[in-house]
């Protein structure tokens, strides 16, 4: 028997793992790959809902742990958090000497990832590029699109886009995206646990059996000084709608301290009686909670991924996910709290949103593991433009 090709998968923050926890798992149970699951960054901070222990409590073993995170929520301290990560992860990849890494999505740590594997002479498979969004994460995704060897898109516009980044046709793949692959196994599920029980977090309990809201806010790396502007706007439309919500801490970016520090700030002004704060929850369960929610509103590409494919009803709100390829379930709007307000009372006025599979149908997991075992190892490119 062949030995088999060791791939080294880098979670570098909480929402990336349930990105591609399925193309994980499928790596795992392959008999020609072997696993080398390396979790760094924000994904080891407890205060952004640490993803360790949801990671093993699912099975998977964690071979190496990077703490690169420079605290400050500035641009200063991304772009030394991506400088170490740089540092910490090329030690890590000699070590373990994998055949191919993969990095996931867009956020500013990715790209430590992206260059320590590059200029080590090791193959780069990166999923879930040739998206636009407008903000930092754009110059980000497409500068890994052109570090990387293979790309596992998420959506035909996608594909095209990288394509025409000057990426050779025969290793960029429409694989779908895995997290629908985790929506597919929700999209019946009821809500079958207790969210403040399983959970904790802090705030009121309001019951949910008359319907509830989920927010999930974060801010905008190139609007970071106004994000505690922003999440104002958001709080107000919440606090006046009195409807049951549910929201969720925002990620480790540039401007996160202006909006927790905004969220902290109303919570004392005001009781806020219906809504209920978390860090951080499992995967699955969080899609559940989304899947019989009345509405999710924010800026989270949950919203756009997930949530397309669930039929959930969304209000975006602001510029984070620009231009970002949308099913039926969106309704845009800005930081303003009646614009907000309005866009939820027409969700709940219409309910369920049409489903569509704009990401993928939910075997994005099995595509990208079975691409993995046959690719050719390579690490530099033939000049197509």
């Amino acid at each position: 028997m062949s030995e088999k090709r060791k791939i080294a998968v880098v979670i570098t923050a909480r929402p990336s793992y349930s990105r591609v926890k399925t193309a994980i798992q499928a790596i795992k149970e392959h008999p020609k790959l072997e696993l080398q699951l390396i979790i760094a960054a924000s994904a080891l901070l407890d205060r952004y809902g640490s993803a360790v222990n949801y990671i093993e409590n699912d099975g998977f073993e964690i071979v190496a742990k990077v703490f690169n995170v420079l605290e400050g929520e500035n641009l200063t301290a991304a772009a030394k958090t991506t400088g170490i990560g740089i540092l910490e992860l090329s030690t890590v990849f000699d070590n373990l000497k994998p055949d191919i890494v993969v990095t996931v999505a867009d956020r500013f740590e990715t790209m430590a990832t992206a260059i320590a594997a590059s200029y080590m002479n090791i193959p780069l498979a990166h999923i879930q590029g040739g998206e636009v969004t407008g903000n930092i994460d754009e110059k980000v995704r497409h500068a890994i699109t052109k570090l990387a060897d293979y790309h596992f898109v998420a959506s035909d516009s996608a594909l095209e886009r990288v394509i025409k980044l000057g990426e050779e046709t025969e290793f960029v793949f429409n694989t779908g995206c895995p997290s629908i692959d985790l929506a597919k196994e929700v999209e019946k599920a009821s809500l079958d646990f207790n969210p403040y029980e399983k959970y904790g977090g802090v705030g009121a309990q309001p019951n949910l059996e008359s319907g509830y809201l989920v927010v999930m806010q974060h801010p905008v790396t190139n609007e970071y000084q106004n994000s505690r502007k922003h999440i104002e706007e958001t709080l107000h439309a919440i606090e006046e709608l009195k409807i049951p919500t549910l929201w969720f801490w925002p990620n480790v970016d540039a401007g996160a301290d202006g909006t927790s520090t905004g969220i902290r700030a109303f919570r004392e002004k005001n009781k806020l009686e219906h809504v209920h704060f978390f860090k951080n929850m499992k995967g699955d369960d969080f899609l559940k909670l989304l899947n019989n929610s009345k509405c999710l509103i924010g800026n989270s590409s949950v919203g756009i991924r997930e949530c397309a494919y669930l039929g959930v009803p969304v209000v975006n709100i602001g510029s984070r996910q620009n231009k970002r390829d949308r099913g039926f379930n969106v309704i845009d709007v800005n930081y303003n709290k009646e614009d907000i307000k309005e866009a939820i009372q027409k969700h709940l006025d219409t309910g369920k949103a049409q489903i569509s599979e704009i990401y993928g149908g939910g075997n994005a997991g099995e595509n990208i593991a079975n691409l993995l075992v046959t690719l050719p190892l390579k690490f530099h490119k033939t000049i197509t433009y």
